[in-house]
C-alpha cells in the first residue's frame, strides 16, 4: 500500500488507485486515478511532480452552498483541465442538522446518507472522471478524506476492489480526531464502510445518478483496462 503514496511537495495526502487487488483477481492501474488533499497547497515542485506524473484532468470536490478558498488553485500548466462538481449540499436542512452541524461530519459515518441523498450528485464525478481528456485524472476535496473518500469508495466498488483494499486505501488517510470519534460512536472505519456499501449495487446506483452505460465501461477500463 505505501508504495501507492505520492509525495508531491506541499500536498501530504496524495495516491495512486493503482495496484489495488479487486474480487476477480484483477489488480487497478497505475497513473490512471489519484486521490488528493488540494492542490491549492502545491509548491512549484509540487505542481511539476502532478504533471510529470501524468495528471491532465484536476477534479476538484465541492459541497454546494460552502465558500470553500482552500478549493481554489491556478494550474500552470495550459493544458491541464479542472473541472468543479458539489456532492454534498449545505442548503439541506435535514443534512445540516444531523450532520454539518456535528462533529461526525468529518467521519465515515456520514458516507450512507450521503449516498442517500444527492446519487446525481455523486454520478457527476463519475461522468467526470469517464469524459476526461487523456492522461491521468487527479481528484480532490480540502483534506483529501472524506468527500474524497465518498468518491474513493464508488470507484473501488465500480472496479470490484475488495473491502480489504478498499478499508486499506482509507486507513492511509490518518486522522486520530476520527477514530476517537469512531470510539465514541461505538463504531469503526470498518463498520462505517460496510454500512456505506450495504446494499449498495453499484452499478444501478450510479446509473439512477445518470452515468451513461458507456461512461461506466469508461471508467472500469481506466481502472483495470
Amino acid at each position: 500500500m505505501n508504495e501507492r503514496i505520492l509525495r508531491w511537495e506541499g500536498c501530504s495526502n496524495v495516491r495512486d488507485l493503482g495496484g489495488l487487488r479487486t474480487c476477480d483477481g484483477r489488480v487497478t492501474r497505475w497513473k490512471t486515478i489519484v486521490r488528493s488533499d488540494t492542490p491549492a497547497r502545491l509548491t512549484a515542485a509540487g505542481w511539476s511532480a502532478l504533471y510529470a506524473y501524468g495528471i491532465r484532468t484536476i477534479i476538484t470536490i465541492r459541497t454546494h452552498g460552502m465558500t470553500e478558498d482552500e478549493l481554489n488553485f491556478t494550474s500552470p500548466y495550459s493544458d491541464l483541465i479542472t473541472v468543479q462538481a458539489a456532492i454534498e449540499d449545505v442548503t439541506d436542512s435535514e443534512f445540516v442538522q444531523q450532520w454539518a452541524t456535528s462533529e461526525l461530519w468529518a467521519t465515515p459515518l456520514y458516507y450512507q446518507d450521503a449516498l442517500r441523498r444527492w446519487p446525481e450528485r455523486h454520478a457527476a464525478v463519475i461522468s467526470a472522471i469517464a469524459q476526461a481528456q487523456p492522461g491521468g485524472v487527479l481528484f480532490h476535496c480540502i483534506r483529501g478524506n472524506d468527500r474524497t473518500g465518498i468518491i474513493t469508495l464508488l470507484l473501488l466498488a465500480l472496479a470490484g476492489v475488495t473491502l480489504e483494499e478498499m478499508i486499506a486505501d482509507y486507513e492511509l488517510s490518518p486522522d486520530p480526531e476520527r477514530e476517537q470519534l469512531l470510539v465514541r460512536e461505538h463504531s469503526s472505519v470498518r463498520e462505517t464502510l460496510l454500512g456505506a456499501l450495504a446494499g449498495l449495487d453499484i452499478e444501478s446506483y450510479l446509473r439512477m445518478g445518470g452515468v451513461s452505460l458507456h461512461e461506466l465501461a469508461v471508467v472500469r477500463n481506466r481502472l483495470l483496462g
